[in-house]
C-alpha cells in the first residue's frame, strides 16, 4: 500500500505528459484559410480575456476563504490550518486545468472545422484530441496535487492513528477544486448566454447583421 501511494504522482505526470504531447500535435493540424484563421484568433482573444477577468476576482474569493479556512482548522479539534494549504492547491490545480483547456479548445475549433472539410474521420481524431487535453488535465493535475499533498502530509504527520487528521486536511484539496470548477462554469455559462442574448438583440435587431455572421462581435463569445 505504501508502495502505491509513492508511485501514485508519476501516473499523474504520465497523464500531464500525455497532455502536452497531445496539445503539440493538435497545434500543428492545418488552421484553414485566412479567414478561418482570423476568427479562430478573435475568438481565443475573447476567451483569454475572459478567463483572466474571472480568475482575477476568483483570486480574491480562494484568499479570502483561504483565511477562513486556517482559522477554522486553528481552532477546530481533529483539524489543522493546512487545511488553507490544500484548498489554495486545489484552486490552483483547478484553475490550471480550465487554462489548458480554454487554450487547447480554441485551438482544436478551427482545426476541427478545417479537418471536417476533407474527412469527417479526420475531424474526429482533432476534436477527440482536443477534448482529450482537457480531461486528462484534469486527472493528472488532480492525482497529481492530490497524491503529493497527501505524501507530504504523510511524513509531516506520521503513522495510522493521524490518518483521519490527514484525510480531514486534505478534504480542503477538493473544495478548492470544486469551487474554481463552480464559478468557472456558472460564470463561463452567464459569459455565454449574455452574448448569445447580446447578438440577438444589437447584431439582429438593431443592426441588421445576421447572429451567427462573424462581423458581429458577440458571436465569438457564443461558441
Amino acid at each position: 500500500m505504501e508502495l502505491i501511494v509513492k508511485i501514485l504522482p508519476l501516473f499523474g505526470v504520465l497523464a500531464l505528459a500525455f497532455v502536452i504531447l497531445k496539445s503539440a500535435w493538435v497545434s500543428k493540424q492545418d488552421q484553414g484559410n485566412e479567414k478561418m484563421i482570423r476568427i479562430a484568433k478573435n475568438i481565443a482573444d475573447g476567451a483569454m480575456s475572459f478567463l483572466k477577468a474571472e480568475y482575477k476576482i476568483l483570486f480574491i474569493f480562494v484568499v479570502a476563504v483561504a483565511i477562513l479556512l486556517y482559522f477554522k482548522g486553528v481552532n477546530e479539534i481533529g483539524s489543522n490550518g493546512m487545511v488553507a494549504v490544500s484548498f489554495i492547491v486545489g484552486a490552483i490545480c483547478s484553475a490550471l486545468a480550465g487554462f489548458i483547456g480554454m487554450k487547447v479548445a480554441t485551438k482544436a475549433n478551427v482545426r476541427t472545422t478545417q479537418a471536417a472539410r476533407t474527412s469527417l474521420g479526420k475531424a474526429l481524431e482533432v476534436a477527440f484530441a482536443g477534448g482529450a487535453v482537457m480531461g486528462l488535465g484534469v486527472v493528472g493535475l488532480g492525482v497529481l496535487g492530490l497524491s503529493g499533498l497527501f505524501i507530504i502530509y504523510q511524513n509531516i504527520w506520521a503513522g495510522a492513528d493521524n490518518l483521519g487528521l490527514v484525510l480531514n486536511i486534505l478534504s480542503g484539496f477538493s473544495l478548492g477544486a470544486s469551487s474554481i470548477a463552480l464559478f468557472a462554469r456558472v460564470g463561463g455559462g452567464i459569459y455565454t448566454k449574455a452574448a448569445d442574448v447580446g447578438a440577438d438583440l444589437v447584431g439582429k435587431v438593431e443592426a441588421g447583421i445576421p447572429e451567427d455572421h462573424p462581423l458581429n462581435p458577440a458571436t465569438i463569445a457564443v461558441p
